[in-house]
């Protein structure tokens, strides 16, 4: 019996698919929306604002949450009034021209509000007062 001879080369060499190009589109995709992405600053606590009758759209650099609790949280940590100073002056020193906005609580007590912004209006920041938009 004669034997056949198959048509496929089996000495050949596998076919590569060079996946380099198509890495540096994905990077490049993920670098574009990563700068062309916009943060949102969170205070790093939930607060329940009081409504007001004005509207203001401000870009802070220092968002300054107060809770019902009287806990201050500054840029997503809690701190102590004795410690705000600090981390005030820090955060002014990597922008000097910040301005701050105090998010209270509804509950919160305004003494501590007032406190906060004393502090703030002492160290020459501009101050803001968040309120819900109606």
């Amino acid at each position: 019996m004669a034997r056949r001879v198959s048509r496929v080369n089996t000495d050949e060499e596998e076919v590569e698919l060079n996946m380099t190009p198509m890495l540096d589109v994905v990077f490049i995709l993920l670098i574009f929306f990563i700068v062309t992405s916009v943060f949102i600053k969170e205070p790093g606590v939930d607060t329940f604002r009081p409504d007001a009758m004005t509207e203001d759209d401000l870009n802070p650099s220092m968002l300054i949450a107060v809770t019902s609790d009287s806990e201050v949280w500054v840029n997503r940590r809690a701190y102590e009034m004795n410690e705000l100073r600090g981390v005030i002056e820090q955060l002014l020193q990597e922008n000097p021209k910040g301005r701050a906005v105090i998010q209270g609580d509804e509950g919160a007590h305004i003494g501590t509000i007032l406190d906060v912004q004393e502090l703030l209006m002492e160290l020459d920041v501009e101050v803001h007062i968040s309120t819900l938009q109606t």
